[in-house]
């Protein structure tokens, strides 16, 4: 699979890809399979993505499960080259009883499948970044387990996960060779569903995917799944590192009044995933009506319903697949648009959890006042002509 840097995230460079449409039937969205005269309408030109990363490519989306060779991956430090046979797993800090564990100790312990959706906190920040999203079967152990093993010590606070992959850093005017590394508080790390992972849809994870072992944190962004695992610390203060406190920082801002235009600026340390969605495929019935199909997805938070917007008209509730579900997973949905008239349309579509949290219009503060790329989960608005 190809890089994806930093550089290019912000650029806006990065496009998706997928693997042409295989045998598998749109009937793995849950819903009925299209007959064979079903035609694709494709998204108009400057929607289209024509780079051959290793993304899903939208239009072309037809498993609920994301084939491994299409799930993205994002280096901040390089690929390091690591040793399976070679490597351990050092567990320290505010911990009674230090370990280091080989990949064949993780292996003996209990095994642990999630389903969980994996998304770049940068994906959606443009037009041409709208793939790097995965929904896969994670398999490891349990992380919980682990630390409770070591012996918790009653000060440890926060447990911090570091990376093989390494870069010079210039911090306060000094030079230092630095981990790749991010925190999570303890109640969190803790949660069942957080594993260490060496195993991606039933198949060892890939060298580009944080092969030996890498974090899994369900209902985060990819930000804080840590890849090529080698360290976890228990610390028992606050964990402030460049991707921590520095970058992966979003700025948002909240009017205080309307008649001075003052604005309260706030920086957030991207954590949770935001609820979000999307119109992933549209295809023409015999009949000539639209059957129009999405995602949904969310931090874990069930979905309350996905709306559909047509051409500026009334948001309209939309069928949520019941039959592939997982709490971390995204949700496919479906519309059936009769007697759509010929011309240029606009599709949008927007997801609500149960918790209210209404997937943002590019116009709403939300969006609107925020200064960096990061959780872009706007509604966005997908084109086609018919």
């Amino acid at each position: 699979m190809t890089t994806l840097s930093r550089r290019s995230l912000i650029k806006g460079s990065v496009a998706t890809v997928a693997l042409a449409m295989t045998q598998r039937p749109l009937s793995v969205f849950g819903f009925d399979a299209p007959a064979t005269d079903e035609e694709l309408v494709k998204f108009m030109p400057d929607q289209m993505i024509k780079d051959d990363r290793a993304m899903v490519k939208w239009d072309d989306l037809t498993d609920w499960i994301t084939p491994t060779e299409q799930i993205f991956n994002v280096a901040h430090y390089g690929y390091p080259e690591v040793d399976s046979t070679t490597w351990n797993l050092t567990i320290t800090g505010w911990v009674k009883k230090p370990l280091v564990l080989t990949l064949d100790d993780l292996k003996k312990r209990r095994r642990k499948t999630v389903t969980a959706t994996l998304e770049c906190s940068g994906n959606g920040s443009n037009p041409g970044f709208m793939g790097a999203i995965a929904n896969a079967k994670w398999t490891g152990t349990s992380l919980g387990s682990l630390l409770k093993d070591s012996g918790l010590h009653k000060r440890a606070r926060e447990v911090v996960f570091f990376g093989a992959d390494t870069k010079e850093e210039e911090l306060r005017s000094q030079k230092f060779d630095m981990h790749f590394s991010r925190a999570l508080d303890l109640d969190d790390a803790m949660a069942d569903e957080v594993i260490l992972c060496w195993e991606v849809n039933g198949e060892p994870l890939s060298a580009k995917n944080g092969a030996p072992v890498r974090l899994i944190v369900p209902g985060w962004f990819g930000i804080a799944w840590t890849k090529w695992l080698t360290r976890i610390e228990l610390h028992d203060r606050r964990f402030m590192s460049k991707y921590m406190g520095r970058e992966y920082v979003t700025i948002r801002g909240e009017k205080t009044g309307e008649d001075d235009g003052g604005m309260l600026w706030r920086e957030t340390s991207v954590g949770p995933i935001a609820t979000k969605s999307i119109v992933a495929r549209v295809t023409k019935l015999p009949d000539g009506d639209l059957k129009i199909t999405g995602a949904a997805w969310t931090d874990g938070t069930p979905l309350k319903n996905v709306e559909l917007q047509i051409d500026g008209g009334d948001w309209t509730k939309v069928e949520l697949d019941g039959k592939n579900r997982s709490k971390y997973a995204w949700t496919f949905w479906s519309y059936v648009w009769k007697n759509p008239p010929a011309g240029e349309h606009k599709l949008v579509s927007r997801a609500t959890d149960k918790d209210g949290r209404v997937q943002p219009a590019l116009t709403d503060p939300e969006i609107k006042n925020k200064r960096t790329y990061w959780e872009a989960n706007q509604q966005f608005p997908r084109r086609i002509r018919i």
